[in-house]
């Protein structure tokens, strides 16, 4: 696992010229998770009076897990991770509504004109992720048979690999991983996009027992959030560049990929409504070890604490 360290200077500001509060959080790689890196690449963390390490992994949806138990302290995933680390451990809840991911999860495959032609085929998928959660929504909304498919799980970095050496045929995934393999893959096409099938969304996490406990440090994490996502709504470009950096890919690339998604940092009939989906199916693979409500995953106090506005949820 990845890890980046934030030692933020003191705080000009008298109000917060204490020593910073440290705290540590954990996402993906990639830029529908901007608003975490944002935060610490434009300072807004420092601002604050948060000193923040930032750890990534293969997928935020993995991250989310360590939320189980107060590993860390903050998480950036979908939600069928955040609802399934809840059922482990229900301290895990969802505090806002990060990204909408609006064109930017796809079926790709390699020889394969259409979805018809992907019947047989190997589709590589990351189980517990909103890989998972989207390619499910495509054998509903599409009415496929499942059994018409062997799903193969692979981690979303390793995707891309996988379909050049012939392990899979197809994969159902999030970018840059589709971009990337049309680059570098030839044959490849993307068959379907999530904007005809479904809007998978983005969730920032938290651990509730230890958000109660740092009441105040939480509600500076959650100010920062929304200053994240005000600061990448009036300055994209420089936004851009902040998770280019970050990330340490190309800023044009990064730009255009930020396009394909919209940050939020609310929560919303249509965040309940992913969430319930979230729920629905788990329950329909098996894997809802006991019913739960959205109501129940979704913690909405913290957000509402540092701008009202954003909450329009009972």
């Amino acid at each position: 696992m990845q890890r980046r360290t934030l030692f933020a200077a003191t705080m000009a500001t008298p109000a917060l010229a204490q020593a910073p509060i440290a705290m540590t959080i954990a996402t993906g790689v990639g830029p529908s998770f901007a608003p975490f890196y944002v935060a610490r690449e434009a300072g807004i963390f420092t601002r604050n009076g948060l000193n923040v390490t930032v750890n990534t992994g293969p997928s935020g949806s993995a991250m989310v897990a360590f939320l189980i138990g107060n590993q860390i302290n903050a998480a950036y995933g979908a939600e069928q991770a955040g609802v399934s680390a809840h059922l482990v451990d229900p301290n895990v809840v969802a505090v806002a509504e990060g990204t909408a991911l609006l064109r930017w999860i796809s079926v790709l495959a390699r020889g394969v004109e259409n979805m018809d032609g992907l019947r047989g085929k190997r589709v590589g998928v990351a189980r517990g992720t909103g890989s998972e959660t989207f390619w499910l929504s495509v054998v509903s909304r599409l009415q496929l048979n499942p059994a018409d498919y062997t799903i193969v799980n692979v981690e979303a970095p390793e995707m891309v690999a996988a379909l050049e050496r012939g392990n899979i045929d197809a994969f159902a995934v999030w970018e840059p991983w589709p971009t990337r393999a049309m680059r570098a893959i030839p044959g490849t096409r993307i068959l379907l996009s999530n904007d005809a099938i479904q809007i998978v969304r983005n969730f920032v996490y938290m651990n509730k027992g230890w958000a109660e406990a740092n009441a105040e440090t939480t509600s500076r994490f959650m100010r920062s959030m929304v200053e994240a996502q005000q600061f990448i709504a009036a300055q994209p470009a420089e936004a851009a560049g902040h998770v280019a950096r970050f990330l340490r890919q190309d800023r044009a690339f990064i730009a255009e990929l930020m396009t394909k998604v919209e940050f939020k940092m609310n929560l919303t009939a249509d965040s309940v409504a992913n969430i319930q989906l979230a729920i629905d199916q788990l329950r329909g693979m098996g894997r809802l070890a006991r019913e739960v409500t959205p109501a129940q995953v979704i913690w909405r106090e913290p957000l509402a604490r540092v701008e009202a506005g954003r909450v329009t949820i009972a």
